[in-house]
């Protein structure tokens, strides 16, 4: 029976998930697989994949051959430098401690530099809202600005027109005086 690993696709239109599996090739694409050997998130970033390693390791002993995304996925976490190197122990090259060992200093390598991604988007999302704000309080002082220039010429206008009833109210008075006296 020919065995792949490969992807199977779950979640809802436009936000795939996917588990990572062993299956028969001849089986469906959801279909029935033989063994879950993790997750693959791609939604978020960077993309969140939970795998056995030592699963997926036997099964790619056995002969099951990974699909081309499979292959990649497996290859981010691992799996394919631990079968290389177990490769390297059947033959004699070295011990399985000395393969562990390499296994676990490249390990902590990637876990390195996947966290740096982590840091260095985190810095670029903080420097996106930063800009933002500053962008927002921008338009709210012009916006102030514009209305305070607004209401100006219309305090102005009442201004006049208090003047102008100033002026008219003492000339009244004195037509009512000189009628008076008249």
């Amino acid at each position: 029976m020919p065995v792949k690993i490969r992807l199977q696709r779950h979640g809802k239109k436009g936000k795939p998930f996917y588990w990572v599996v062993a299956a028969d090739s001849r089986a469906k694409r959801d279909g029935k697989f033989l063994e879950k050997l993790g997750t693959y998130n791609p939604n978020t970033n960077p993309a969140q994949i939970t795998l056995n390693v030592d699963n997926a390791v036997q099964w790619l002993q056995n002969g099951a051959q990974p699909t081309n995304t499979a292959r990649r996925i497996l290859s981010y976490k691992g799996v394919m430098l631990k079968h290389h190197l177990m490769g390297g122990v059947a033959k004699g090259a070295f011990s399985e401690e000395e393969a562990e060992k390499k296994f676990q200093a490249w390990l902590e390598e990637k876990t390195g530099k996947v966290s740096a991604k982590e840091e260095t988007l985190a810095k670029e999302q903080e420097a996106a809202k930063a800009k933002a704000l500053e962008a927002e309080k921008e338009v709210n002082e012009k916006r102030i600005a514009d209305k305070a220039e607004a209401e100006a010429p219309a305090e102005e206008e009442t201004a006049e027109g208090e003047e102008a009833a100033a002026e008219e109210a003492p000339a009244a008075e004195e037509a009512t005086e000189g009628e008076a006296e008249a």
